[in-house]
């Protein structure tokens, strides 16, 4: 028997990270491994930096790869900012997250549904 499991929507989606700016304390950027790289980011104020390319009147955030509404993938999932990391897609808790559907929306993609992490 085969077990089919359904991608997470998110690896087809990637409209936060071109729809919102993704900001996060400056600390997040230190010289620990798992931090975000300092290179990628803009500092917006004292205490905050922003991923490179999310700060404009179209964000799109550098470290995504790939097309929205298709295929995508974060290039440093693994020191990606504590906003990206607490990010949930809607029902991928069992509940809707309206910030998702804006995003989706946005792109031309429908709302995710509860059926889509069945």
């Amino acid at each position: 028997m085969i077990n089919l499991v359904k991608p997470h929507p998110c690896l087809s989606c990637g409209a936060c990270c071109a729809f919102f700016r993704v900001s996060f304390h400056w600390s997040e950027t230190n010289a620990e491994s798992h931090a975000v790289p300092i290179a990628l980011t803009t500092q917006i104020n004292p205490y905050m930096n922003a991923m490179n390319g999310t700060d404009q009147a179209k964000p799109s955030c550098v470290a995504l790869k790939g097309i929205v509404g298709e295929s995508t993938l974060c290039s440093i999932y693994e020191q990606r900012p504590d906003c990206c990391r607490t990010f949930m897609a809607s029902f991928e808790d069992g509940t809707r997250n309206e910030s998702c559907d804006k995003a989706r929306l946005s792109k031309g993609l429908t709302e995710l549904q509860r059926s889509d992490f069945l």
